[in-house]
């Protein structure tokens, strides 16, 4: 059984097609400046609903990891034990993704790490992390 595979929306399809370019594209409130991950219709600085497509750095360190050993959902379990981490991006917002390229053993809290893409199709990629 393979992953499910994201389904672009209104709010986050700009998201999307950024990582299939292979970049990393997060709203920035327009009046307020901030950065925001999840993309949303509304600001949670300001309230405001103006803002742009904006790319990131890609860059930050993880703030916090796990090694899932199971049990997980069966698309997951032929990956097992695979990584999870939280990334405080350089921007000030925070993602849940993969470090590739890795042993476990060598994931650490405050790890400086970059985005690189895993491409799904030719529309799809997934933003992933790799040490830098």
């Amino acid at each position: 059984m393979s992953a499910p595979y994201p389904v672009p929306n209104a709010d986050n399809a700009p998201f999307w097609a950024g990582c299939a370019g292979g970049e990393l594209r997060l709203q920035r409130c327009t009046p307020c400046g901030a950065w925001r991950h999840h993309p949303r219709p509304m600001c949670p600085e300001c309230g405001s609903t103006k803002f742009e497509w904006a790319r990131a750095s890609g860059r930050g360190i993880v703030h916090t990891f796990t090694i899932v050993h199971g049990p997980t959902l069966p698309a997951f379990e032929e990956r097992l034990p695979y990584n999870v981490i939280a990334v405080a991006l350089d921007e000030g917002v925070y993602m849940v993704s993969n470090l590739v390229d890795c042993p476990p053993e060598e994931i650490r809290i405050g790890l400086p790490v970059e985005v690189v893409f895993e491409r799904l199709t030719d529309t799809i990629a997934l933003p992933k992390f790799r040490r830098r």
